[in-house]
Order: C-alpha cells, then structure tokens, then sequence
C-alpha cells in the first residue's frame, strides 16, 4: 500500500467571542490536517499544532520522504520521520496519525487494534474550560458555566486559573463546589501563570476544595523547577503536554517533576510514543491523562490511547485515565466530522469501533475553514 499524495491543511477559524487562559486571550483557532493518500485508495486523516516550523517540515521534510513508501511499515517510517526532523514531535505526531488512521482502514481494524485491543469501551470525559473572557469577571460566569456542564452530562471540569490573584480566584471557585456538590471531579490550569509561592497558595487553597491536581502551574521549558515545587505541594502537580519526545519524558519523570503526566499525540510523536510515555510513567507510580486540544483527529487519537492505558494500580477502576474534551469553542471537532463520534453520554465518550481513527471527514466542511486560512 505504497503512499501517493499527502496535503498538509491549514485551518483558522475566529472565536466568537475571543477567551482565552490566563497568559493570553485567543482570537482565533488554528490547526493543521494531514490527508494522506494511499494508491489502494485509503486515506489516512493526521492532525498536528500550527506552531512556527511545522508546516514546513510536514510539507519539505515528512512529505518528499513518505512518498512512494509501503504506509504498513510504521514502525520503521516512525524511525526515519524522527531522524530527519530531528525528532520534531509536532510534526511527526500529526503525520504518524495519519499513518495510523490508514494502516487502521487497510487491515479492517480500529486504531487501538493496532495495540492488541481497547482496556475499556468508553472513556470518561472531563470539561476543559475555556477560561476568561476580556470584558467579563470570572464571577459572572464560572459558576454559571459549570452548572451548563453539569446538566450536559461531565462529571468532571478544569477551570483556567491564575489571570487573578488566588485571593480573588479561590472564593468563585468554592462557589463552583458548593453549587455542585462534594462527587464532581474538579481541575485546574495555570498554563504558567503563577510563580512559586503563588503556585504553593493556590494548591493549598484548591486542596481544601477537594481538586484533584494542579496543572503546570509555573512556566514549562525544560520543567525546570518543577520537582522542587511537587516537593512541597499535597495537591497533585501535573503537567508534560510539551514534552518533544520519549527522551524529554523519561528525562522529566526520572527527576520526579509530575505526579500526573500529560503527553499529547499531536505534540510527542504520535500513538506509540504515548503509550511509551505512559508505560514509562506507571513503572514510576505517575499517572498518565494525556494532554488534547485540537480537533477531531487529535481527540479520536487520544480517545484511542485512553482506552489503552493501563491503570496505575491493580484495583480495576482505580484512576483509570481520563479524557481531556476541550469544551471551548472547537469547529475543527464540531463541524468538520459526519455524525455525532464524541457524544458525551453519562460522563463518557464511547471508544471508536470502526475502522482507524473511527471517524469521517466531511472534507466540504473542511474547505469552508481552510479558506480562510489565507
């Protein structure tokens, strides 16, 4: 099954209205899609961060490179893709979706096949939020927005925290609490925000309303700093959506930097680096709930590697990993796949049965959106 074509995608679309997480406010979202073709006819779906360089070395690098090659052998393309991007993990990530997808279709199988079989056939989803408005408090509308996820089905949300105090923050979010009740699951994101001490104020404030971790609180190059702040913090610290590569991970896990790691498909290298990361992550005792903030490829992708995570214990049902499912505004999930594949159902998200990634691309929706990428 020798590969034919590949596109590489661009994809904008504005929010409306611009929210963001504490450090910025996001006007617009952006994503790259992959289509690869094959000349049996299948087609493999990828998609991958529209960060500087990537498009480049999909287009320049991975693309001349796949070419003419047999799409079955994954294994070594996933080797060659690493060398030639100098393991450029957004960049294989978004390709090696594809691969999957395709190699899925060929043989008849779901993606998580590929890997001997889902641990489970659905995966609970909690609510990413979206954060903060410009020209709104967050007391007019966390508490608000939290009970609308309630009634929708999530038993579990993450708040973006950090553009204010945790003075100011802490008292909205034991409204959060009291209006939900002692059984929701709650997070939160400083995506950077924070510095040490602050970090230290917010988890001990958060641990008292019964969070379950605290997300990359300070900022993650390299995670320096971080085993030394998870040294002193009782709330779980998590982090790792960065990390490049199975060397950053073993690197970040080796020095004891999370408690929870977050590896993402579209960012690490793809579905088996993943699995790596979180099989490298339990022999430590660290859970792994990757990392997703894409579109629907990315979130197929990873609703796949949840349902092949292993447990961190022995006690099934015992912090089985969860589903990150970003509930800002997302028409690269929405509005771009036939059917309803992501249908949050008691708190859960059916892991897919057909065949790849599971989904289908409605590629006229797909043109609407990539014309106005420019």
């Amino acid at each position: 099954m020798r590969i034919v074509s590949v596109d590489v995608i661009p994809l904008r679309a504005s929010l409306t209205p611009p929210r963001g997480p504490s450090i910025l406010t996001y006007q617009r979202r952006e994503t790259l899609f992959i289509k690869l073709q094959t000349d049996s006819g299948l087609v493999g779906w990828g998609e991958t961060y529209h960060l500087a360089g990537v498009e480049g070395a999909l287009r320049h690098v991975l693309t001349p490179l796949l070419i003419g090659r047999d799409a079955m052998q994954l294994r070594a393309l996933h080797t060659e893709m690493r060398s030639a991007t100098f393991d450029n993990g957004f960049a294989v990530g978004g390709m090696d979706l594809a691969l999957h997808d395709v190699c899925g279709k060929a043989l008849g199988v779901p993606v998580h096949q590929l890997y001997g079989g889902a641990l489970r056939s659905s995966v609970e989803a909690y609510a990413s939020l979206p954060g903060y408005y410009d020209d709104r408090d967050p007391e007019e509308h966390w508490v608000e927005e939290a009970v609308e996820l309630q009634r929708r089905g999530f038993r579990g949300m993450k708040f973006r925290v950090g553009r204010f105090d945790p003075r100011r923050e802490l008292p909205i979010l034991n409204q959060v609490r009291q209006t939900l009740g002692p059984e929701a699951r709650l997070m939160a994101d400083g995506n950077a925000a924070y510095s040490p001490e602050q970090s230290l104020r917010m988890a001990d404030g958060l641990g008292e309303l019964d969070f379950e971790w605290l997300e990359e609180p300070v900022p993650q190059a390299g995670y320096l700093g971080y085993p030394q702040l998870r040294a002193k913090m009782d709330l779980p610290l998590a982090g790792g959506e960065g990390l490049l590569n199975r060397p950053a991970a073993h690197s970040s896990l080796e020095r004891g930097c999370f408690d929870i790691v977050q590896p993402d498909v579209s960012i690490c290298g793809g579905i088996g680096e993943t699995l790596f990361v979180g099989e490298l992550a339990r022999l430590s005792m660290v859970r792994c709930i990757p990392h997703c903030w894409a579109g629907a490829i990315t979130l197929a992708a990873t609703l796949h590697v949840t349902a092949l995570l292993p447990e961190i214990s022995r006690m099934p049902g015992n912090a089985a990993p969860l589903l990150e499912f970003d509930v800002t505004e997302n028409p690269f999930r929405d509005d771009v796949v036939l059917g309803d594949p992501f249908a949050v159902r008691d708190g859960c998200v059916a892991v897919p049965s057909r065949p790849g990634l599971g989904i289908e691309i409605d590629e006229d929706a797909l043109r609407q959106y990539g014309a106005q990428s420019g």
